[in-house]
């Protein structure tokens, strides 16, 4: 009989925080500065990435003190994710929830973490960091809405970009 995966079983209440790890797929996008609408509650990305965000690797750099370093950093709970209506519908936390499997892509699925990028679902080399712009100016960053891509579409940087002092 095939080992029954914990992600089909267990809600996200019921996994381990091993298991609630693993299940992160590794697409960086809840690293991503966004943007609210304060009258309609409309949340856009923009392509600007944490300053602690490894665009190439997808990864926090200094991910067990990342809450210190960044004061509003979210940290993905059960409670967060089933209130966070900005995360992606590739999300794997999100997935779950709804009682979705996850995509083929997904690490615990392919059993790579490349797949995720070969995809085109990461944020790999998609994004610039918040150290080269002036993150109080963020709506000529906002990325285009694309239904396919759920909504995540990079385009080259603003020429006006700076590097933030």
């Amino acid at each position: 009989m095939p080992e029954e995966k914990f992600w089909d079983v267990k809600s996200l209440g019921e996994m381990s925080p091993a298991e609630w790890e693993a299940l992160c797929d590794g697409c960086a996008r809840c690293c991503l500065h966004k943007l609210e609408d304060k009258d309609t509650g409309e949340v856009s990305y923009t392509s600007v990435a944490c300053g602690l965000l490894d665009i190439h690797r997808c990864r926090c750099m200094s991910y067990d003190d990342r809450l210190q370093r960044i004061p509003d950093c979210m940290t993905l709970t059960p409670a967060v994710v089933s209130e966070c209506h900005w995360l992606p519908s590739t999300c794997a936390y999100r997935r779950i929830l709804e009682g979705k499997p996850l995509a083929w892509w997904h690490p615990l699925i392919s059993g790579s973490s490349e797949t995720v990028h070969e995809a085109g679902v990461s944020l790999r080399n998609k994004a610039i960091s918040e150290i080269y712009v002036n993150v109080e100016d963020l709506e000529p960053y906002i990325i285009s809405d694309d239904t396919e891509t759920d909504g995540i579409v990079i385009t080259s940087e603003p020429e006006s970009s700076v590097r933030a002092e």
